[in-house]
């Protein structure tokens, strides 16, 4: 099998440390390089335990990305959206294909950027070259023909996996969506503050962010996709006192003349191909311990009548936020990208590093 130089520009954040022992076990790629400022100098077995090739690389400063990532064909870029911003453009102008995990390119309307992320998007061409990368619900040819692909976020990867396959069959209402999504902490990122600490987080459950972040327009934005057209939205984001893992519930209303079983029947419709999308019998069944470890997600719904509320639909969806929503759907889209088959080395299940 051939294989192709690739780099990992993030590499000691929790996402990047995934890229790298997921890669590890890749046979199509060769890892030329790995950088990270808080990490440099630092071999990647001492830092992480990954052994081989890769765990014999050491880390370079993130200033150091393009000399280091000469020759490589893909570079994977698990850093904040900023620095994204700087070195998408510079990498894709040395003929590289980029696959971006932050949120810089995932966004069509750039006029959305410093309301949600802070920043004046200054690479607006790209966004609409960048394609966004969740395999199951997009054009998996335009996937493979990308030089950018932009990596969706995991909450909306979770609330996607969901809801899409409903609105794409015209089975729900004008009405608003309602998504309560909770996470593990390592959603979070790599960062040591108060708020985060262990007595902070332990043994307690609570809102972040309320109408405020900064996933919601990428979720509204894949949502409006798979309707054709826009689509209330309120997301509601959650703190669990876990490593990792996210558990997204979403409320709708079937449109009228819908049966109560045409929901279940799309999702098995849409995802009867897809390995990596498991759907279930109930959401009872759908739990974050199903999906933790594994690049797939779970989903299930349910339309049980109800008295109370005649009509609603509710679709519960897990994925680990560190795989599927990040570092094993990264990969998912490389193979795509480099004419692999999806899953290499995503199956069998990966297990998981914290």
């Amino acid at each position: 099998m051939h294989k192709y130089a690739i780099g990992v520009v993030g590499a000691s954040g929790y996402s990047g440390v995934e890229l790298c022992r997921i890669l590890a076990a890749h046979p199509g790629v060769d890892v030329r390089f790995v950088a990270s400022d808080r990490w440099e100098g630092v071999t990647v077995q001492v830092r992480t335990g990954i052994g081989g090739a890769v765990g014999a690389l050491t880390y370079v400063p993130n200033a150091g990305t393009l000399k280091a990532s000469e020759g490589c064909h893909a570079v994977f870029l698990a850093t904040p959206a900023e620095a994204s911003l700087e070195l998408a453009p510079a990498l894709l102008e040395r003929g590289m294909r980029v696959v971006d995990l932050s949120g810089a390119f995932r966004l069509s309307d750039p006029a959305a950027y410093p309301r949600h992320y802070g920043f004046e998007h200054r690479a607006r061409a790209l966004l609409e070259r960048a394609v966004y990368g969740l395999p199951e619900l997009v054009d998996r040819k335009a996937i493979s023909s990308a030089q950018l692909v932009a990596n969706p976020g995991c909450y909306p990867t979770a609330a996607a996996v969901a809801l899409v396959p409903l609105l794409r069959a015209g089975l729900l209402s004008d009405e608003a969506i309602v998504v309560d999504a909770a996470s593990g902490v390592s959603g979070a990122g790599r960062q040591a503050t108060e708020a985060y600490s262990f007595c902070e987080v332990a043994d307690d459950v609570r809102p972040y962010k309320v109408l405020r972040h900064q996933h919601t327009p990428e979720i509204a934005q894949s949502l409006a996709r798979g309707a054709g057209k826009p689509v209330r939205l309120t997301f509601t984001p959650h703190l669990l006192p876990i490593k990792r893992g996210i558990l997204s519930t979403a409320s709708a209303r079937l449109a009228p003349g819908i049966s109560s079983g045409a929901p279940a029947e799309a999702l098995r419709a849409a995802y009867r191909d897809e390995p990596l999308v498991e759907v279930l019998d109930t959401p009872e069944q759908v739990s974050i311990a199903r999906t933790v470890g594994t690049p797939r997600a779970a989903v299930a719904v349910s339309t049980a009548d109800s008295a109370f509320d005649p009509g609603r639909v509710v679709v519960v969806s897990s994925i680990d936020n560190l795989l599927k929503g990040a570092a094993s759907q990264a990969v998912q889209n490389l193979n795509l990208m480099l004419g692999f088959p999806e899953r290499t080395a995503l199956e069998p299940a990966l297990g998981v590093s914290l």
